[in-house]
């Protein structure tokens, strides 16, 4: 498993890489199909994935991205309040073909997978976002890791017994700190090419530490709706990780957390 789980992180790596490089319309049609899977995975959980509730959920986040590239919509609010108006017209109408719980799914699945993971190509669209996108995974992917090794070693305190008996606090230091030293290690390495000064640096490791924060609210997030619905994995798409919840559970977090803190602080 653990041979399987390698192979398939450093297929994943690469993959980030040549997407991240090409940037522009390549990441951005591989964030929207990225989107839809893991809305189909969330809405599966619901019997909702090939329903009209997760249909309009597919459409709205098609709607959505459309309005990042054209911005044919200069309130955002009006998305949300279409989506929501024309799933209450299906509930209403169709009533009583789906549950209250289906269509609260089909709108929560919109926004805590297509939107808030769409702030992946608009981080890499900021000036210097080619360098910047790469701390959404410094700060989830990177935290991870650390969190997993020193809780490994050390780790003797659980942080969340019930959800998450195997995270300890032990851990989650170490994912934290493990976060900000790998990006300052990044941030040394291309100094000059981003043009930073230290104190460039050293802020973002403090936004990459806090990004690791969240990103462990957003993988606990993912584990709880699982237990919830008594499921172990989102989908079989990535051999020995899961679906692409299971993998990009932390990312979705900390996409939007690093795109805000990158554009007012850096």
């Amino acid at each position: 498993m653990f041979k399987t789980r390698l192979i398939s992180g450093i297929i994943l790596v690469a993959i980030a890489l040549v997407l991240i490089l090409a940037g522009g319309g390549v990441l951005f049609g591989a964030t929207l199909i990225l989107s839809w899977i893991g809305m189909f995975e969330l809405y599966r959980i619901f019997g909702i994935e090939r329903r009209m509730p997760g249909i309009l959920g597919y459409l709205a986040a098609a709607f959505y991205y459309g309005n990042l590239l054209f911005d044919f919509l200069s309130e955002q609010m009006i998305l949300v309040l279409g989506f929501l108006m024309l799933l209450m017209f299906v509930y209403v109408f169709t009533y009583p073909k789906y549950k209250t719980e289906q269509m609260m799914a089909a709108f929560f699945g919109m926004f805590y997978v297509a939107a808030m993971l769409s702030y992946v190509w608009q981080t890499r669209m900021l000036s210097a976002g080619v360098y910047l996108v790469w701390l959404i995974f410094l700060c989830s992917w990177g935290c991870d890791t650390c969190a997993y090794c020193v809780g490994k070693q050390i780790g003797k305190h659980k942080m969340t017994p019930i959800l998450s008996p195997k995270k300890s606090v032990e851990g989650a230091v170490g994912g934290v700190l493990g976060a900000a030293l790998l990006t300052l290690i990044y941030g040394i390495a291309l100094r000059e090419n981003m043009g930073l000064a230290l104190t460039d640096i050293g802020m973002m490791a403090g936004i990459s530490a806090v990004g690791a924060l969240i990103s462990m609210v957003g993988d606990l997030t993912a584990s709880a709706i699982k237990r919830n619905y008594g499921i172990k994995d989102y989908g079989r798409l990535i051999p020995g990780h899961g679906g692409i919840l299971d993998r990009f559970d932390s990312v979705i977090f900390t996409a939007p957390i690093v795109y805000y803190l990158a554009v007012y602080l850096l």
